[in-house]
């Protein structure tokens, strides 16, 4: 019997030793590389994948104390994706409350696919947990800041949610975004298919912008960018309502006319050949892996049904006949 109770108090005492340890773990500061430090959950991380992912990264020492940790807190199922930055170190505690609900001084700003970057610089300077740092900054003067070598700001900034401490530099939410853009354009650019008109990813940027715009259903994006490519390849021009809207600048009045399209700006793909100068838009990844893996097709032309898909021809005549059938017909009055 003696035995016995002295094997169950070294058990105790083992597991008091065990608890003790994994309580300092869990409170005690996570050396990072870098300050500020940020990193990326994909959507439908589990508890595993993103201590992986945030170890890759370089912000977890061990993985399977922080995945212990999770657990024993029954935050397994409760991981946030996004796009984290952290501005100290905090402890694996304060990490697992971060990424599974979230903390009180942390916020977050959505940047949305389609829009433009100066709807995106509004958004900016809405955000009240944000420092607007970027207010008094011309759009050049914000690329500097962020180490970008691009003339134009207008597409850089990679669609997403970002998550940051309250009272974090608007220019560091657009130095995250903007790297962001740079890694997933260049990581698609090396596996993108063979032969397509782009000579640099820049011009594939571009391409993806104009197709966020113009796709309604997000499964026409692959057959909406393979047209453009068979255009481009075919050396017509692109004639597109949503390059010549954007050339039109505060002058556009939500109504296009015809001497909209005939108006000649840098943006109008009516009256200019090949791509815009710069994108027209902010693309998603699904409009950056449209561009460059397009849908293997003749199609040369595409009209709207009305319920957001769109219709693909490769004739003018079944375009037309398209157009009748869609567009013309819908716009009679019923009597």
């Amino acid at each position: 019997m003696s035995v016995i109770k002295e094997a169950l108090l070294w058990l105790l005492f083992f597991l008091v030793v065990v608890a003790g340890l994994f309580a300092y773990y869990a409170r005690t500061p996570i050396p990072l590389e870098r300050v500020p430090f940020v990193f990326t959950l994909k959507p439908g991380s589990s508890l595993k994948s993103a201590a992986h992912q945030i170890r890759q990264a370089g912000g977890l020492n061990n993985e399977w104390l922080f995945v212990l940790l999770g657990r024993g807190m029954r935050k397994a199922t409760q991981i946030k994706p996004g796009n984290y930055q952290l501005e100290h170190e905090v402890t694996p505690l304060q990490l697992l409350n971060m990424i599974s609900k979230g903390q009180v001084e942390q916020s977050s700003l959505t940047i949305i696919e389609g829009n433009t970057f100066k709807q995106l610089r509004a958004a900016l300077n809405a955000e009240p947990t944000l420092r607007h740092d970027s207010a008094a900054l011309s759009d050049a003067e914000i690329l500097k800041r962020i180490g970008a070598s691009e003339r134009a700001a207008e597409g850089l900034f990679f669609p997403d949610t970002y998550i940051f401490d309250k009272g974090s530099s608007d220019i560091m939410v657009l130095k995250r975004s903007y790297q962001l853009m740079q890694r997933y354009l260049q990581e698609n650019w090396k596996k993108r298919d063979a032969n397509l008109p782009f000579e640099t990813p820049y011009e594939a940027l571009i391409l993806a912008s104009i197709v966020e715009k113009e796709t309604g259903t997000p499964a026409d994006r692959p057959m909406i960018a393979s047209v453009f490519i068979n255009r481009l390849r075919k050396h017509m021009r692109l004639q597109t309502d949503p390059t010549v809207i954007y050339g039109l600048g505060s002058k556009f009045d939500g109504n296009l006319r015809k001497r909209d399209l005939l108006r000649d700006t840098p943006y109008n793909t009516y009256t200019r050949d090949g791509l815009t100068p710069t994108p027209i838009a902010l693309p998603g990844l699904a409009a950056i892996q449209a561009v460059l893996h397009p849908a293997p097709s003749k199609a040369l032309y595409f009209v709207a049904r009305g319920d957001g898909s769109s219709q693909f021809s490769s004739s003018l005549v079944e375009h037309n006949n398209a157009v009748n059938t869609y567009q013309l017909k819908q716009a009679k009055p019923t009597k």
